[in-house]
């Protein structure tokens, strides 16, 4: 049967038709730039960017990496980047500064951990109580031991220091903390340049296949319980302007939390793939997936009662002028909208 010019003409507009109902294409995706920090708490979003999640979700992700969340805070100001993945302690300081950035998703709880190096170990063995490990150590070595963590205000020297003084009551003559990015915290460890350090995945299983000696001393719960870490971050125009693709970023992010907790192995290659870079290999990934210090959870209601207790602690040691009101900086109908059933 043949297909008049009329016939013809419509039948192409349907096709038309479905294909722009189709999938985003390349030329409808939203950019986003996404500030992430090398960590295995941020794996729900290389997993979600690996598995092709945000691109169904109509994003075109580009990704830039930073040293700590405070040094992420300089690009959401400048506005370099849309989406913050880092700790969230330095958040509640970008918004005194007048900041608009919304937590709508959390990664991971209790990351960050206490290691000590081979001198350091030894005087924390058999279960002896760590104030006396730290003041035994400077006895011995006539120096306080050196501990490297994040720049003050991150969520790794707040935790630290929160475990040093409030948990562990070590004396703080006998431990001096060393601020550093998280790629030398590592190294300093391995190269003996420190003698402990708050590390999180996978710098723990790396530093600890590397040099055995390298011991775990505290736990992310021992340190700070319930202890906020990783946080999916939208700066506010950008959310403003682009709700559906704060929605489905958000959707690929509970998606990929799911994959993380069910499949490690599948999730372990695009991690592997955006943090291994030739540095390490898969098996470490899928092994730092596992590790205690990997706990995933997406939704931002479970650490908001844990953020004000940070909040309180960051006042106390300076590194936070007052409390910030903490309404604004959650924003969970993202999270709320992603997992209706």
């Amino acid at each position: 049967m043949r297909l008049t010019r009329r016939a013809l003409a419509t039948a192409l507009a349907a096709c038309a038709g479905l294909l722009a109902a189709g999938p985003a294409s390349a030329q409808t995706a939203v950019p986003v730039r996404i500030g992430v920090i090398p960590v295995i708490g941020a794996a729900p979003v290389f997993v979600a960017n690996g598995e092709g999640w945000l691109k169904e979700a109509g994003l075109a992700p580009t990704f830039t990496t930073f040293e700590s969340g405070p040094n992420m805070i300089q690009a959401l100001a400048s506005g370099t980047i849309d989406v913050y993945v880092a700790g969230v302690a330095p958040l509640a300081v970008a918004r005194t500064k007048g900041i608009d950035v919304r937590v709508v998703a959390s990664t991971a709880i209790e990351e960050m951990v206490f290691v000590a190096g081979p001198k350091l170990a030894p005087y924390f063995a058999d279960g002896a109580n760590k104030a006396e490990a730290f003041a035994k150590f400077r006895a011995k070595e006539g120096k306080a031991a050196r501990l490297a963590t994040q720049p003050p205000g991150s969520v790794p020297n707040t935790t630290l220091q929160h475990w040093l003084w409030q948990v562990a009551k070590a004396d703080k003559a006998n431990a001096e903390v060393v601020a550093m990015g998280i790629d030398a915290t590592q190294q300093a460890m391995l190269a003996g340049a420190v003698d402990g350090a708050s590390i999180r995945e996978p710098a723990l299983t790396i530093v600890q296949m590397r040099n055995p000696a390298i011991k775990l001393i505290a736990t992310g719960g021992e340190m700070f319980p319930d202890q906020p870490g990783t946080v999916v971050g939208v700066f506010g125009a950008f959310a403003d302007k682009n709700p559906a693709a704060v929605e489905g970023l958000v959707k690929a992010v509970v998606r990929a939390t799911e994959l993380l907790k069910s499949d490690p192995a599948r999730a372990a290659k695009p991690v592997e793939a955006a943090l291994g870079k030739g540095i390490t290999d898969l098996v470490t990934i899928t092994r730092a997936i596992t590790s205690p210090a990997a706990k995933f959870t997406a939704d931002p209601r479970a650490i908001i009662e844990a953020t004000k207790q940070m909040q309180a602690y960051q006042v106390s040691i300076g590194t936070l002028d007052k409390d910030v009101p903490l309404e604004g900086l959650f924003e969970p109908k993202y999270y709320e909208a992603a997992t209706k059933r």
